[in-house]
């Protein structure tokens, strides 16, 4: 959800009920400057999430987001060890995102207040174990210390169901709010995730190695199911040594919202929203 997640969907899930999230994502300072000042505009309770691995080289910005003083900050996809501190002296609460049991302990170790735990039906980025599964074996790893919620694949009040009898406390969705009027996201992306399945989506790292943003191991994303996916999805060493021109044809596409090459990000749960209404409330 990075950037797809900005001030005005943040807002708008926290007027409605939820608790909103700022994308904050690779980290962007002039982005985030402006979205948290609307934030603070509109007297939201609000958090900000980062990925912790890019983050660790733009500390900055954790610094610009605790200024402003966010109910929660949420570390995902990295060591969360060196930002506690920090997090903690402001009063923030700490959300950690995890993919694995072992994730969950030493996250637990470190400070976490809250886990999301996320599984690999999930949109954008994640690793390789099932929601179903692996919620209630953190569930059990840890007990009821801290509260958990389930990520990925969930989009209905069905998905909030199963997942509180797996455990969790809660839920965190992505691509349902992705596909909303108040989300940033381009218009034909919205669209295209509106249209599609879960069948529709794949997870691969193509879309990373073709605008050169290649994550550690073992973090692959998945996206819908495109003619850039169609051509490279088991060619990526072929894709890398053509990488000079296809990295060109992929910034070209995103700049003109060329969805059959440029990536839609999206879980699998869009087949279980499309007759919804296509707003947040």
């Amino acid at each position: 959800m990075d950037r797809v997640a900005d001030a005005r969907l943040t807002a708008a899930v926290s007027a409605a009920g939820g608790f909103g999230i700022l994308g904050g994502g690779y980290g962007d300072e002039q982005w985030l400057s402006r979205e948290l000042d609307l934030l603070e505009q509109s007297h939201a309770l609000f958090g900000v999430g980062f990925i912790t691995w890019s983050m660790a080289k733009q500390q900055m910005l954790l610094d610009l987001a605790l200024e402003r003083k966010p109910v929660a900050i949420m570390l995902s996809f990295g060591d969360p060890k060196p930002f506690v501190d920090r997090i903690k002296r402001t009063g923030a609460i700490l959300i950690c995102q995890i993919q694995s049991v072992a994730l969950a302990k030493e996250a637990v170790a470190v400070g976490a207040d809250i886990l999301v735990v996320q599984g690999t039906e999930a949109g954008g980025h994640g690793a390789s174990r099932g929601l179903i599964s692996l919620v209630p074996e953190v569930v059990d790893a840890i007990g009821t210390s801290i509260p958990i919620a389930a990520a990925g694949g969930i989009a209905d009040g069905r998905g909030l169901a199963a997942a509180l009898m797996l455990g969790a406390s809660g839920i965190l969705m992505g691509t349902r709010f992705y596909a909303s009027r108040e989300a940033a996201g381009a218009q034909a992306a919205k669209e295209r995730i509106r249209e599609a399945t879960g069948d529709d989506t794949l997870r691969s790292i193509v879309f990373d190695i073709s605008r050169r943003n290649v994550w550690p191991a073992p973090f692959t994303g998945r996206c819908l199911c495109n003619a850039q996916t169609d051509r490279w999805f088991g060619r990526e060493i072929e894709l890398m040594r053509h990488l000079d021109e296809e990295s060109a044809k992929y910034a070209a596409a995103r700049e003109a919202g060329d969805f059959d090459i440029a990536a839609a990000i999206a879980g699998e749960a869009q087949g279980s929203f499309t007759t919804f209404p296509r707003h947040v409330t």
